[in-house]
């Protein structure tokens, strides 16, 4: 099993900033790759950005490209999501996810690993 906790949200003006941190523990030799998604009220949950613990791989929706930046901390055994440039429609609740497929994945279902999630709300 690998545990995952969030933190990070919170309220932040459009054109804002904030930093997603989510701190993975148990077995994490079981995740070969790390996601970030979100689900707006009303609305199915999206893939945002994930990444590679090897090496770093990153790929992200369209939506957030240039704006959003995924990293991680080996040592920390921490991924990180930057979101900047943040728009209200990037008001959602963020998760986080491991997978163990360490190609490209963007589905929610390959990842059966999950967080509570952290609130971003973004005003106008």
């Amino acid at each position: 099993q690998v545990q995952l906790v969030e933190s990070g949200g919170g309220l932040v003006q459009a054109g804002g900033s904030l930093r997603l941190s989510c701190a993975a523990s148990g077995r994490t030799s079981s995740s070969s790759r790390m996601g970030w998604f979100r689900q707006a009220l009303g609305k199915e949950r999206e893939f945002v950005a994930s990444i590679t613990w090897s090496v770093g791989t990153t790929n992200y929706a369209e939506s957030v490209k240039g704006r959003f930046a995924v990293s991680r901390d080996d040592a920390k055994n921490t991924v990180y999501l930057q979101m900047n440039s943040l728009k209200p429609e990037d008001t959602a609740l963020y998760y986080c996810a491991a997978s163990p497929i360490s190609y490209i994945v963007t589905q929610a279902r390959s990842y059966p690993y999950w967080g509570q999630g952290t609130q971003v709300t973004v005003s106008s």
